[in-house]
């Protein structure tokens, strides 16, 4: 049974999330909607790097090196946050949960941020895309939002669309080459991991690598030469080791997730859905407003 697991997480589109075993490192087993996952040990916000992989000669415009996050812009015209307001419609340990000790942000900012846990490689993160930026534009002006990669299967070729992730934000081209991304993964099989059958995965030495994925970038004004150099980069390095911590403290096993300021977090099916998820994302952005 466990050699089947790896294609579950690219096959089963109706299921409501991604999700991994944080004890063996297995393939994805079927999600579920509990989102109650152990909280790792706080981690520190600027971790140091793996320093699994030798530095790249350096690059025109390397990311910071103590930044794991990527942020969108915000939203000028948004109104201010509504007052908030506890009708009892939202529970928490059934909703959302509190993540104990509250964690570091994802980004530098001093407004509250919303954090989408996601994968280019997660199918429910694909359905889920257009929905995020929904919430993004609807987010009040007291808030922002901010993405995070996770990279907890490898199976099917997440850490490689995590680093291309960060490497597309260092060279500035990562917003506008969102929608390619998941379309190489989920339309025209450029980025995918699962075999031309469609019946499974790919031999790992088969897997898209960064040179795919810089293919891709190369569309929206990237140089594949200098996406490679970064890539491998010890800055890059230090961010994905960073979004690994915080995905694990912020206690995330599957995704899409969402979390609030480091101190709260859920997925749609907990929120019970894709419009309540944006109900609720505004609803705990005012409760942390409110200091509540």
């Amino acid at each position: 049974m466990l050699k089947r697991l790896p294609i579950l997480c690219a096959a089963v589109f109706a299921l409501a999330a991604c999700s991994h075993d944080s004890d063996t490192g297995s393939a994805p087993a079927a999600p579920t909607a509990s989102g109650t996952a152990a909280t790792a040990p706080a981690v520190p916000a600027a971790p140091a790097a793996s320093g699994s992989t030798a530095p790249a000669p350096a690059a025109s415009t390397p990311a910071s090196a103590g930044s794991a996050e990527t942020t969108a812009p915000a939203n000028a015209a948004a109104p201010p946050g509504e007052p908030f307001a506890d009708t009892g419609k939202w529970v928490e340990g059934k909703n959302y949960f509190r993540i104990e000790p509250a964690q570091p942000k994802a980004t530098s900012t001093d407004k509250i941020e919303v954090t989408e846990v996601f994968s280019y490689g997660c199918p429910a993160c694909n359905q889920f895309h257009p929905i995020v930026e929904q919430l993004a534009a609807s987010l009040p002006s007291n808030a922002v939002m901010a993405y995070l990669p996770a990279s907890f299967i490898p199976q099917e070729n997440w850490p490689m669309l995590q680093r291309a992730y960060f490497t597309a934000k260092a060279l500035g081209v990562a917003d506008k080459c969102n929608d390619a991304m998941y379309d190489a993964v989920w339309k025209s099989g450029e980025l995918s991991a699962m075999n031309p059958a469609g019946n499974g995965l790919k031999p790992h030495d088969a897997l898209p690598t960064i040179a795919d994925a810089a293919k891709v970038y190369a569309k929206c004004g990237a140089d594949p030469k200098e996406f490679a150099a970064v890539a491998s980069s010890f800055s890059i390095n230090t961010q994905a080791k960073r979004a690994d911590d915080l995905v694990k403290a912020y206690g995330v096993t599957g995704t899409p997730t969402l979390v609030v300021d480091g101190k709260y977090r859920f997925s749609p099916s907990d929120a019970g859905g894709y419009p309540q998820t944006i109900e609720l994302t505004k609803w705990l952005v005012a409760k942390e407003a409110a200091g509540k």
